[in-house]
């Protein structure tokens, strides 16, 4: 059963992260690739993390520095995009 849910979450960070890729290169300006790619980090990192927490177990140590690097991730993504977007914005 765990071996199911990892795949599903798995899979949803796998189309998520080509989905994002996708709109970094159809996005005409540098501001809406900085958010679509941000967006990509955020959403298909996620899943994919709680695929590994899911996958070994939540008392393992590859789960919890899955947990870590998660809460790293909704941390330091959107503090970079803005520092990214900042910095665009200042250019134009």
């Amino acid at each position: 059963m765990s071996t199911v849910v990892a795949g599903v979450l798995l899979g949803i960070g796998l189309l998520t992260a080509f989905s994002g890729a996708v709109g970094v290169l159809r996005m005409p300006d540098t501001q809406l690739r900085i958010q679509a790619s941000s967006k990509t980090v955020t959403l298909g990192v996620l899943p994919t993390l709680l695929a590994v927490v899911v996958a070994t177990g939540v008392d393992s140590v590859y789960a919890s520095r899955a947990l870590i690097v998660a809460l790293l991730v909704l941390v330091l993504n959107p503090l970079a995009a803005h520092a990214l977007a900042r910095v665009c914005a200042r250019r134009d």
